[in-house]
């Protein structure tokens, strides 16, 4: 019988800590707008598109790098001896381009 209250206050103390770790989590996935490679890559295309023109497209495949689990490295392959790739930083939790270039 004395049971029965452990039990009850227990089951009360999940109930409201649960929701709030719930949360924490939801508001954490949804502070990530770049979740994982291809994701940078489709918006280091987007914006290599405007600026390089279609010629990027002879730098596939891109590859995509996580540094420090915070900032996308997006760069093209190159296939030849001489020039360079397109190459793009995006900030993993909120989208923000760090720098935009093209070796050459």
């Amino acid at each position: 019988m004395k049971k029965t209250p452990l039990v009850i206050s227990m089951i009360l103390v999940a109930s409201f800590c649960l929701p709030s770790v719930t949360a924490e989590r939801r508001n954490a996935k949804q502070n990530v707008y770049v979740p994982n490679g291809q994701t940078a890559i489709k918006i280091a295309e987007a914006i290599w598109l405007p600026i390089f023109g279609e010629s990027i497209y002879k730098e596939k495949p891109f590859k995509a790098i996580l540094i420090k689990d915070r900032i996308w490295y997006v760069h093209g392959t190159l296939h030849t001896a001489i020039g360079g790739t397109v190459n793009i930083e995006i900030q993993k939790s909120d989208c923000k381009i760090l720098s935009v270039s093209h070796g050459k």
